[in-house]
This record gives structure tokens, C-alpha cells and sequence, in this order.
């Protein structure tokens, strides 16, 4: 297995607080990796360690098989970082912020052309090259934002919140792009306070807190750690303690509620929870309505493991 990161027993102090607690981490290339966390758990630390734009206590980050160093400016040709604010010159052009950016890593001028004449293809800005930053929509501006940290090609690249604000339609040409990176070699880092982006494009994913890895593993398998494995919800009036004793017996189910009108049953695990529900029901002529079933999501893992929301 090739690691395009692997960061072990990682620590950095910020005079008494513990940013980072012996952190690991190893991130394979050719994948889109999700590092998730509350505010404060320490996942910009970690980047920031690992691009070497910040110095650690202890431990050890490699990129690519080497040590990384604030000196070592080859290794870091290799790395794209597109952060959260949006990093562009309001003064110049599209395409001269993208021919700019790219500069800083490719001499060649007519290489760095066709780097520029792709990046602009690939996030859709052949219309705009000429515009300045201030014309442009948000969604537009995050595109550019994208093109100037990829343009020179790199081999990984770091995401952090590259949807924040922008429409559904830009949010989604901005996921499809990170996915066409990966499929085209790039490992890729992600950040996001959208879990379901992080579901949908993430191969793996990491949930650090306090400055420690708490999880990893793929979505399904994160989910597969929580006790709750389905909730199911329904509104009825004519349940009654006989029949609450009964629900309370059915395989699998390890909690109960019932309120206002409104039973819910929560499974540890098992098939067919929902047929098993309805046909005591239907058994025993209860009218019902309303009825739900719902499996965790990977905002529950977050906020069991944590104990917090992710936007919080």
C-alpha cells in the first residue's frame, strides 16, 4: 500500500493547550480523504503541520515517503491547498490570477500555458478568463479559487470547505470536479461541515477530537460503530402498557418511547424491524399513521463519537 501522508504520534502545544495528542493518520494515494471534526479538535493544526507551515512538538509526517521541510520546495510543487477564504487577486483577470498561481511552481511558459488553458477548462471559466474577480458570482469565485490551486498539477491536494456558500448547482460541478481529480491520480484531502458531501465523495474518513483520531474507516463502516442501527416512528393513541411490553420485546430493539401519541423503537440491529411492527399492529387492529423508518446517518456517528454536532 502507497501512503501519500502518514503522520504518526503526532504533537503540537499551544503553551498549555494539547492541539494534538499523539496523532496518526495515514491517508493512501489515489484516494479522496474526509477529515472531519468539531471546531477545535485540531484538523487545522494537522494541515497545517503537515504542509510545514507550522512547527510540532513531536512525532513524524511524511508526504509522498519523505520527511517534509519548510525547505524542501519539490516536495511541495507536488501539493495543491484550495482553503476556505477565497485567495484571489481582485485586480487581475481570471486567467491572469490562475497564470499567477501556476507560476509560482511551473517556469515553463508554454507549459504553464496549457496548464492554465486546463484548469480554466476544467472548472468551467472558458466565458469568464477575462473578468475580475469582483464580477464574478460566488459559485464562479470558489471555481476560480479551485483552478488557481490546481493548475499546476499537483499530486495532493487540500480542500478545506470549498462549497461554503455557493448554489446547489456550483456545489455539485464542484464535487464532480474533486471526484474527476481523484480518478485522475490526485489524492485529495476534504474538509466540510456537509456531511453528506463528505458521504458521497469521501472513500475514507477520519473524526478526529481533542486532538486525536477517534475513527476510521469508510462511511458504511463508521456507521457500523453506533449502537443505533434503525429508528422507527409511528403516531398512534390506542397503545397500552400490554402492548408497550410487547414492543419492548421485539428482537433487537434496546429502547423506548412513547409520547403524545408518537411510539418510537430503537434497533441495535437485525432485518424486517418494520414488518414486525406493522404486523402486531395489524394483529391486534391498531390504527396507525405516520410511519418512518430511519437508519443512521453520518451525522449520528459524528454526534455519538463526539458528542457534538459538526457545526458546532
Amino acid at each position: 500500500m502507497e501512503y501519500a501522508i502518514e503522520v504518526s504520534k503526532l504533537v503540537k502545544r499551544y503553551k498549555e493547550l494539547l492541539a494534538l495528542d499523539h496523532f496518526d493518520m495515514t491517508i493512501r494515494e489515489g484516494e479522496i480523504f474526509g477529515l472531519l471534526g468539531p471546531n477545535g479538535s485540531g484538523k487545522t493544526t494537522t494541515i497545517n503541520c503537515i504542509l510545514s507551515l507550522l512547527k510540532y512538538d513531536k512525532g513524524q509526517i511524511r508526504v509522498f515517503g519523505r520527511e517534509i521541510k519548510p525547505s524542501d520546495y519539490e516536495l511541495k510543487k507536488q501539493i495543491g491547498v484550495v482553503f476556505q477564504e477565497v485567495a484571489v487577486f481582485d485586480e487581475l483577470s481570471v486567467r491572469d490570477n490562475i497564470d499567477y498561481f501556476c507560476g509560482l511552481y511551473v517556469d515553463d511558459k508554454v507549459l504553464r500555458k496549457q496548464y492554465v488553458d486546463e484548469a480554466i477548462k476544467f472548472v468551467g471559466l472558458e466565458n469568464y478568463e477575462k473578468f475580475v474577480p469582483g464580477k464574478l458570482s460566488g459559485g464562479l469565485l470558489r471555481r476560480l479559487n479551485i483552478a488557481c490551486g490546481i493548475a499546476h498539477k499537483p499530486k495532493l491536494i487540500f480542500f478545506d470547505e470549498p462549497t461554503v456558500a455557493v448554489d446547489p448547482q456550483s456545489r455539485n460541478n464542484i464535487l464532480e470536479g474533486i471526484v474527476k481529480l481523484r480518478d485522475a491520480g490526485a489524492t485529495i484531502v476534504y474538509t466540510s461541515h456537509y456531511m453528506e458531501e463528505v458521504e458521497q465523495i469521501c472513500d475514507r474518513i477520519l473524526i478526529m477530537d481533542k486532538g486525536k483520531a477517534v475513527a476510521t474507516g469508510t462511511a458504511e463502516e463508521l456507521k457500523n460503530m453506533t449502537k443505533n442501527r434503525e429508528t422507527i416512528t409511528l403516531e398512534t393513541d390506542a397503545l397500552t402498557d400490554a402492548d408497550l411490553e410487547v414492543m419492548k420485546g421485539l428482537p433487537h430493539v434496546y429502547d423506548i418511547s412513547y409520547e403524545n401519541g408518537v411510539l418510537s423503537l430503537y434497533y441495535s440491529a437485525g432485518r424486517n424491524n418494520l414488518v414486525r411492527v406493522v404486523n402486531y399492529l395489524q394483529e391486534k387492529d391498531i390504527a396507525f399513521t405516520n410511519v418512518h423508518s430511519k437508519v443512521p446517518t453520518l451525522n449520528d456517528v459524528f454526534l455519538e463519537i463526539t458528542g457534538k454536532e459538526l457545526r458546532d
